[in-house]
């Protein structure tokens, strides 16, 4: 079955591609993922997966093999987690999130400290968990300063058909206690030239964003000065684009799917 992104404009040699919502829902690939992949590596594309992940790009490529995703149909994968990875080498903090998150920051080379510690690498919350069981943690963190590094700005992703809470909402409710965030992944320029880097620096006009989240894919690109194609099937299916986030800017398509 055809979209839009079938006429997609031959100027877009490279492609950042979200992941969580427009490849795949966490447990299994999305109808016509794969076959526009495919399609886009036949036209001589270059796809490079951005996601707001906080584990390192190891990790999540072994989550697409599971998948049975082939890295033939990719070139590299750039997460927030590595973007924070990158940033934190070389001192200790503290950690907040999961044990396969800490597990798997740690082999990317992080080192994490018990408290008192003046800094928070943030990977998330454990599933059923909600930011209100975090008050009392985040008042602690807020009355000793400790700088909350936020490895990844999704509030919310969906996980099959649940909804699960993510780093960004806590950072959110930290910021509002005046307490000091470091953000990494989208929408942030910094990840954006990040990942370009990785592609070899190529022209913007030469590059498209496609993604799923309003204020992610969508904001991330339009702040940086690249095209987007939004995917409306995702986190935000069901609701209008909202005119007010980016004012005299709009991605380039809307499709359903890939």
């Amino acid at each position: 079955m055809s979209n839009a992104l079938d006429a997609l404009s031959e100027r877009y040699r490279l492609i950042l591609c979200d992941l969580w919502g427009c490849v795949h829902d966490g447990f299994r690939l999305l109808p016509g993922a794969e076959d526009r992949l495919r399609r886009w590596r036949a036209e001589g594309r270059t796809v490079l997966f951005l996601t707001n992940a906080p584990r390192s790009h190891h990790a999540v490529r072994v989550h697409l093999d599971r998948m049975a995703l082939s890295r033939e149909l990719y070139t590299g994968i750039l997460t927030a987690g590595d973007v924070g990875i990158a940033a934190l080498q070389g001192h200790p903090v503290g950690f907040c999130g999961r044990d396969d998150d800490a597990a798997d920051l740690t082999a990317a080379g992080l080192v994490f400290t018990p408290a008192p510690f003046t800094e928070l690498a943030c990977a998330g919350l454990w599933p059923g968990e909600t930011v209100d069981d975090y008050r009392q943690r985040l008042s602690e963190w807020r009355k000793a300063d400790v700088l909350l590094h936020c490895l990844n700005p999704d509030r919310i992703v969906l996980h099959g058909n649940e909804r699960m809470i993510c780093a960004g909402a806590l950072a959110d409710a930290y910021e509002a206690m005046d307490g000091r965030v470091a953000w990494y992944g989208k929408p942030y320029s910094a990840t954006y030239d990040f990942a370009l880097g990785l592609a070899g620096n190529p022209p913007k006009d030469e590059v498209i964003a496609v993604g799923d989240g309003l204020h992610t894919d969508v904001l991330g690109a339009a702040g940086y000065g690249i095209d987007c194609v939004y995917v409306a099937s995702g986190i935000h299916a069901g609701e209008a684009y909202p005119d007010d986030l980016t004012p005299g800017w709009h991605p380039v398509l809307t499709v359903d799917g890939l």
